[in-house]
């Protein structure tokens, strides 16, 4: 009685004929119906746009094929215009039947005898182990040798692998069935549209298709971290208002971190691509700090009262709009010049990026600490950030600097051939090599792009706290940089990462860093945190790698 629901293959073949058999004969209608028709157009455009791309032909004979297809393909949409009535009816007529039977007459037997399928499997599962258990203890019982004993344990754990995998298998049998069930209504429904769906329709598929391909395993490698983190977020949230009764998710709260994470996204969208290349940056810090020096001493308000080698620089002549321009500039110009030379290094002499971008910290921490003996150049003028960065009702236009970054570091990465060759060298240089890539280019690029958005995020974080740049400015933050793209899920091993994930982790990491300092948690106490986050991250990406393995 137990077993009443599950269906034979023969009992749901039954179920599905009537189905089968009053949608087929409306679709031998529509195949025939659309054969001079809409069938007859798609053939006609496909070969319009093959000898369109036909270098053989001559140029006449070119122009007279086409001539030739666009008037067949007049005549096809004439057929197609005069049956359109038709076969819009019988297409309805059909998908009006799918509503009315294929869920009650046949989905939802299928759904009731899978239950049951997996009630049953499980019975067996747990029918075996407790079978191959006595099987065990009664042979163990009859064995002294410690050796044999040891066999015995082994083949007894050998057959309950066994016994799980058993269950495993029927268990995805089972989930087959169904998804095969649920995929027919949709087949039929693509065959009547000739693969138009609405909207409901694809996140129906989607859903689906997610719930069918879903391993939990998986999943948590992938999400277990963001997971941890948003838990680790709302216990702030909860606990905040009530140790400093401050309440953290406040709209004027997301505007602060989202201005904070702005300028630090330029930096993470840099890095992120070195990092798709299996490298990293150190120097990320110091491009930050040489950039604020130079940006605060070009937009200087008044005569600058520190030197730079023994020389006091003088803006004041130029225009505020063009000092700006002139900071960007030169922002960019130093940034890109060291970034350019590490990468050099690193795609002609192979040398590891570590090393490279290390070399350049010290060099570029030495020189600007050397050249303005360290001291901060005070502010910039205060009226360049409502020029750059005005605050529109209390909005900060900051973030709409980062959203543009992203929308274009996005579609070099995924819209341009220099993105798949990144991706390409990322992934297996050697091979990208063999097919034709230029590696020494494409690392220089990086590296260059890189340094262009370190230039930008200096230039617009100078702007945002209105100067006071020193060469010690940016300390740490290449660290923050490379933990939101490592947390963001690009991956060391190379090849592996999306603009997304990139976005996710710098907001991540802010969001945390913001909130632990509303809290009142020492600075200190905070680099132990991220400390843990990027051991957790890089732990989560290399069990997802060993687990491609």
């Amino acid at each position: 009685m137990a077993n009443a629901n599950i269906l034979t293959a023969d009992q749901e073949a039954k179920l599905r004929r009537p189905i089968e058999d009053y949608v087929g004969k409306i679709q031998a209608k529509l195949d025939s119906l659309r054969e001079e028709g809409t069938t007859r157009v798609v053939e006609l455009q496909n070969d319009i746009d093959s000898t369109k791309r036909d270098h053989i032909l001559t140029k006449e004979e070119k122009e007279n094929e086409l001539s030739r297809l666009r008037a067949e393909l007049e005549k096809a949409k004439a057929v197609e215009a005069k049956n359109k009535t038709e076969v819009d009816s019988l297409v309805a007529d059909a998908e009006n039947y799918l509503k009315a039977h294929f869920d009650t007459d046949y989905y939802q037997a299928v759904v009731a005898s899978c239950k049951e399928e997996r009630v049953l499997a499980l019975a067996k599962y747990k029918e075996r182990t407790a079978d191959l258990e006595k099987e065990h203890q009664a042979a163990v019982s009859k064995l002294s040798d410690q050796h044999e004993i040891k066999d015995e344990k082994y083949v007894y754990k050998n057959r309950l692998f066994d016994a799980k995998m058993q269950y495993e298998k029927d268990l995805q049998l089972i989930k087959d069935r169904q998804h095969a069930a649920f995929d027919y209504k949709y087949h039929l429904i693509d065959m009547l549209r000739m693969s138009k769906f609405t909207f409901a329709e694809t996140l129906a598929q989607r859903w689906e298709n997610y719930k069918y391909t879903f391993n939990r395993r998986d999943f948590l490698l992938r999400n277990g971290l963001y997971i941890a983190i948003v838990f680790i977020f709302i216990i702030l949230c909860i606990i905040t208002p009530i140790i400093k009764n401050v309440p953290l998710l406040t709209y004027n709260n997301v505007l602060n971190i989202l201005q904070q994470a702005s300028p630090r996204m330029f930096l993470a969208l840099g890095v992120a691509g070195l990092i798709l290349l299996a490298g990293t940056d150190l120097s990320i810090g110091r491009m930050v700090g040489m950039g604020m020096t130079t940006a605060t001493i070009i937009m200087h308000q008044g005569i600058n009262t520190g030197s730079v080698f023994g020389h006091i620089f003088d803006f004041t002549g130029l225009p505020t709009p063009a000092k700006v321009l002139l900071a960007l500039v030169m922002c960019i110009v130093f940034c890109t010049v060291f970034t350019t030379i590490a990468g050099c290094f690193t795609a002609r002499f192979k040398m590891h990026p570590f090393i490279s971008t290390m070399a350049n910290m010290l060099i570029i921490f030495g020189l600007t600490t050397y050249a303005t003996k360290g001291v901060s150049f005070g502010a910039i003028e205060s009226t360049i950030p409502g020029m750059i960065i005005p605050r529109i009702n209390g909005f900060p236009t900051i973030i709409l600097w980062a959203v543009a970054a992203v929308a274009i570091v996005w579609f070099i990465w995924n819209k341009t051939t220099f993105g798949k060759n990144l991706y390409a060298v990322g992934g297996n240089s050697e091979a990208a090599a063999v097919s034709g890539i230029s590696v020494f280019k494409v690392t220089v690029g990086a590296f260059m792009l890189a340094g262009i958005l370190y230039g930008f995020g200096s230039w617009l974080e100078c702007i945002r706290m209105v100067g006071s740049g020193s060469a010690a400015y940016g300390q740490g933050w290449e660290t923050d940089a490379i933990a939101a793209c490592v947390v963001g899920g690009v991956s060391f091993t190379g090849g592996i990462g999306k603009i997304s994930g990139v976005v996710v982790g710098v907001l991540i990491f802010t969001a945390l860093t913001y909130s632990l300092t509303i809290l009142g948690i020492d600075t200190n106490l905070q680099f132990i945190f991220s400390g843990i986050i990027i051991l957790v991250a890089v732990t989560l990406d290399c069990l997802k790698y060993v687990q491609k393995k």
